[in-house]
């Protein structure tokens, strides 16, 4: 399969990330970029004939639009974010003292589910092992029995969470970080070839466990592939072997999607941060993943929180130009996704309510995105414009030229609009107490 290679245009990271800043390591930032800058520069990874799913079977994927990341583990307990083992340099034996106090009281899959379901989110990614090393199911691949069935939680987490994504009817994703920063071989695996290998072998049980014993896994987000946190994922390839890995993956679910940083080129390409995006449409599929809280993916003591209109206007500037939205939440030591970030989803959620068919389902364009102004998707004869509120908004919108006949406009499940089409584009007028206060959608109809 090939691909044109598409450089989109994403405002500083160092300005967009300056809050997550005060929580996240220079590593961790470093990680982000990292992703980031792979993206930017051109899809990489080493590929098979095979492992990669065909179009149709991404169909439901790049229908889905919008999903539920969290980020869920010992981490929270000391509330600093993910990264906290290696930011403040704690060391394996100290930290491994956390998961005697990993006893959630209000842990409820269900309940989870039912938020974003609420969300409109059609799928979730639940972090199942992060890199610090501690598995949130009953993992005998586990270097040390580090997992949360044999530690004071005696609970498989992952196994409540996939069946409830499946009752609630939502795509079940896992993510899992092969490194594990417990092993010296990490930083050194050339060094210390050993005690690398014994990092790798877990990765590869733990992965075999994650697909073998929970049914049909929708999602397998890889990441952390790079190793001693320098290069790309793609550049480790030579020691994780991503081909033989995924194979193994595919042996148990033939169907399920999978990113790129495992080193494999990836059934979706990743986006990740809350930089603003900008840019043409993408012609092959990705994922834009960020957090809620602009102060880490894991439970924080600081909240920065995106506003409704932030969420939204993210949503629509990704869908608009090709993207799926992964927006990841942190619950707190106890289970609980803290009651403002559910707040916040809901009212995501009553948005969709009646702007929905403008997403699910849809492609981008057919006109190209103006920055900071609208986008378009479309969907067998409606195409669907999406009015962002900031400073270019305008009650004259001038869209491009267009060979299809435009039969009818109106406000999605509102007004009918005024509008003109010739052959230098289409004049809509649009009365400003119509203006949402995040996204305006627009439907034109167009002619049979």
């Amino acid at each position: 399969m090939r691909f044109k290679l598409i450089i989109i245009t994403f405002i500083s990271l160092s300005i967009s990330l300056h809050t997550q800043a005060q929580q996240m390591g220079k590593e961790e930032l470093k990680s982000m970029e990292k992703s980031n800058s792979a993206f930017k520069g051109g899809i990489n990874g080493v590929s098979q004939p095979g492992l990669n799913l065909p179009p149709e079977k991404m169909q439901w994927w790049q229908n889905a639009k919008f999903g539920m990341f969290i980020h869920w583990g010992l981490y929270a307990i000391p509330a600093s974010g993910e990264w906290t083992m290696f930011n403040k340099k704690i060391s394996p034996e100290e930290y491994a003292k956390l998961a005697d106090q990993f006893k959630p009281r209000s842990f409820n899959a269900d309940r989870w589910a039912a938020i974003a379901k609420a969300a409109g989110m059609k799928y979730m990614v639940m972090v199942a092992k992060h890199h610090d090393g501690f598995a949130m199911w009953n993992s005998p691949s586990s270097y040390h029995h580090f997992n949360s069935m044999e530690t004071a939680a005696h609970t498989d987490f992952i196994a409540q969470y996939t069946e409830a994504c499946r009752k609630a009817g939502l795509g079940v994703g896992i993510y899992y970080s092969p490194m594990d920063w417990r092993f010296p071989g990490y930083f050194d695996p050339k060094g210390l070839p050993e005690n690398a290998a014994l990092m790798k072998q877990q990765a590869y049980g733990q992965v075999e466990e994650l697909m073998k014993n929970y049914g049909k896994i929708d999602i397998l987000w890889y990441d952390g592939g790079w190793l001693a946190h320098k290069g790309t994922d793609a550049d480790a390839a030579w020691f994780w072997e991503p081909l033989k890995l995924n194979a193994m993956v595919r042996k148990y679910q033939p169907d399920i999607v999978i990113n790129p940083r495992s080193g494999m080129f990836g059934d979706f390409q990743v986006n990740e941060g809350g930089a603003e995006v900008k840019g043409p449409i993408l012609e092959f599929p990705w994922e834009k993943c960020l957090s809620l809280n602009g102060t880490g993916w894991g439970f924080t003591k600081a909240q920065n929180l995106m506003s409704v209109k932030s969420i939204l206007q993210m949503l629509v500037n990704v869908v608009d130009r090709g993207g799926n939205m992964l927006l990841n939440v942190g619950p707190d030591p106890d289970g609980i996704i803290p009651p403002a970030h559910v707040a916040l989803l809901t009212d995501v959620g009553k948005w969709l309510d009646k702007n929905g068919k403008s997403i699910y389902g849809t492609r981008a364009g057919p006109f190209e995105p103006v920055d900071s102004l609208y986008g378009s998707t479309h969907k067998d004869n409606k195409i669907y414009i999406h009015l962002i509120k900031s400073d270019k908004a305008t009650t004259e919108l001038h869209l491009p030229k267009y060979d299809r006949q435009i039969r009818s406009c109106r406000i999605l499940k509102g007004q009918n609009l005024k509008f003109s089409q010739d052959k230098n584009g289409i004049d809509i007028s649009i009365d400003s107490k119509e203006l949402d206060p995040a996204v305006t959608t627009i439907v034109l109809t167009c002619a049979d």
